[in-house]
């Protein structure tokens, strides 16, 4: 049986996958391309005419928008507006929302100080498109901004037509343009290593994130991990643990990414039963749980044996939850003095809490605390 045939995310392809024959662009408005040999060049595009990668490490576009318009159902303008709309009822969708509306304002006072890079590709329909390399997020703070304006005239963004696109160059753009989340740092991680070996999405690739997934299976050439250290200027273990991320079911990888939840976070989380992952992702994303926080609250698998506790205190709402770590971190910093440093560590705070006329409160604040915990500690 024949090998199922790839394809590049920058490779021409038509509706059955095929290979077309090398054909130039055809007109498009304001701007010939040039029939010579390709070289870089900047044009003028409108967002009509490109088209991100559906394969692009860092995910802009949410879950619940992606498959209408990389299938095409929905266009880029159709797509803001539903992704405005899932900004009013989701916070964390609502604060890339903003950061991308203050990039489109910006262009309309400063310009486009920076180029979107690409290729031209023939998509499905046989039509071609402006492939994106570089640069979605202007791509799409140019569409929200749009959409959101009323304006009649579609934006103009300028692009540079680049010969040979690569993973590399994403991500260290991405890199450049925005502190990662884990979840985008793990599939940049994956991405790189399959670029490496020549691994290419497959046509009938359904959930983006299995793409990613099938660098965790592969064996890595002598010399792939040092190449990808300059790149993503981390050591290979903590690229590693990156990629164990991609355990996590899609659904939750969109969770965590949109809440940018870190790494240490959704390590203590993979290391809970499989069952309860979903359920401490909602919870660390609620109440903003450190990875410490959440290793206190996890739930050891059923079939370890482990020594009967306490069970987990309710989790505090804000601003309560800070108020615990910060007593924590006070009975923490104390117990590591000698005696004599307690004493005037206690004394200074004490004078501290009684010059600013806090004196009385935090009396009546450290009883009421004293009490409780002599009452659980006697229970026990």
């Amino acid at each position: 049986m024949p090998a199922k045939k790839r394809y590049s995310a920058f490779e021409d392809l038509n509706s059955n996958g095929s290979e077309q024959p090398k054909i130039q662009p055809p007109v498009i408005p304001s701007q010939v391309v040039q029939i010579a040999p390709a070289v870089e060049r900047i044009e003028r595009l409108k967002p009509s005419q490109m088209q991100p990668d559906r394969f692009q490490p860092r995910r802009l576009l949410p879950a619940e928008i992606r498959a209408a318009f990389f299938s095409g159902s929905i266009n880029c303008y159709q797509a803001a507006m539903e992704w405005l709309a899932l900004a009013r009822s989701d916070p964390g969708t609502a604060q890339e929302i903003d950061r991308l509306l203050a990039m489109g304002s910006s262009f309309e006072e400063h310009g486009q100080i920076k180029s979107i890079t690409g290729k031209w590709v023939l998509n499905t329909n046989g039509e071609y498109v402006f492939q994106i390399e570089t640069g979605e997020r202007r791509f799409w703070a140019a569409c929200l901004q749009y959409a959101s304006s009323g304006a009649e005239d579609e934006p103009l963004l300028r692009v540079e037509v680049v010969e040979k696109p690569t993973r590399q160059r994403q991500v260290l753009e991405n890199r450049h343009a925005e502190p990662p989340s884990a979840v985008e740092q793990a599939c940049e991680v994956a991405s790189l290593i399959l670029a490496e070996l020549g691994i290419e999405p497959e046509s009938d690739v359904t959930d983006d994130y299995d793409f990613f997934r099938i660098a965790r299976t592969q064996r890595m050439p002598t010399g792939l991990w040092d190449r990808l250290i300059p790149i993503m200027q981390l050591t290979r273990p903590r690229m590693v643990q990156l990629l164990n991320i991609l355990q996590l079911p899609s659904s939750q990888l969109d969770l965590a990414d949109r809440y940018r939840l870190s790494e240490r976070v959704l390590r203590e989380i993979l290391s809970s039963p499989r069952d309860q992952w979903e359920r401490m992702i909602r919870l660390s994303i609620q109440n903003q749980l450190t990875s410490e926080e959440v290793a206190e609250i996890a739930v050891p698998p059923q079939n370890e044996t482990v020594l009967p506790r306490r069970a987990s205190t309710p989790i505090l709402p804000e601003p309560g939850r800070q108020a615990a770590r910060s007593l924590r971190r006070f009975v923490q910093t104390l117990s590591e003095l000698d005696r004599k440093g307690q004493d005037q560590a206690l004394d200074e705070i004490a004078d501290t809490l009684v010059v600013k006329g806090g004196g009385k409160e935090a009396l009546t604040f450290l009883e009421e605390l004293a009490r409780l915990i002599r009452a659980r500690l006697d229970h026990n």
